[in-house]
């Protein structure tokens, strides 16, 4: 049996991982998960568009202003709360995963920054919980086209927070072979 994959590109840190048009789970459907760990341990990451009921000062009260919306990371550890940054020149702390993004960092430095309106909302975002693949796990999730990977991205779209548009613009940016995806429906039985 011969698999057609979606595309050929190869998970790694600091890749993107598109979800198929139509897949069940409900944790990815139309998702877009940025790739913080991959690895022979297996892979880390966290989705960008799948925005909660939440903000940051609701979850920790000592943030007084703090209204950056907290998004759904994954459904691993999901009482747990993470960041991702492009703001190490202020906060000196973070692993890099490329293109100037930061994974984590010193988490008291940060509240600091943030009470002190050092950091703009922009330049941090929030998960509660993670996305977590076994070794061979994610791969194999590849071979079977529920995911595609792009390397190339601008690492604004990270930040934005327009959930609907982010899957499909990180799909057309794959290139004109893509791009018919990103208008298939969310419910395939609509087609």
């Amino acid at each position: 049996m011969i698999i057609i994959m979606l595309n050929n590109i190869k998970p790694k840190t600091g890749r993107l991982l598109i979800s198929e048009p139509f897949m069940a789970d409900p944790n990815f459907k139309r998702s877009v998960v940025l790739l913080a760990e991959h690895g022979e341990d297996g892979t880390v990451g966290y989705i960008l568009n799948q925005v909660g009921n939440l903000v940051l000062n609701d979850v920790i009260h000592d943030l007084w202003d703090a209204k950056n919306y907290i998004y759904f990371g994954g459904p691993v550890a999901a009482d747990t709360l993470h960041f991702i940054h492009r703001c190490y020149d202020k906060l000196q702390s973070g692993e890099p995963i490329g293109d100037g993004l930061y994974w984590g960092g010193n988490f008291e430095t940060l509240k600091i920054l943030i009470n002190t309106n050092a950091i703009q909302q922009d330049e941090v975002k929030f998960f509660m919980g993670y996305s977590g693949w076994d070794q061979g796990q994610l791969d194999r999730e590849i071979e079977q086209n529920a995911w595609m990977v792009s390397d190339a991205f601008n690492p604004d779209l990270i930040f934005g927070n327009d959930d609907e548009k982010l899957w499909r613009d990180v799909i057309v940016n794959l290139g004109p072979k893509y791009a018919h995806i990103s208008n298939f429906p969310a419910d395939p039985s609509l087609n």
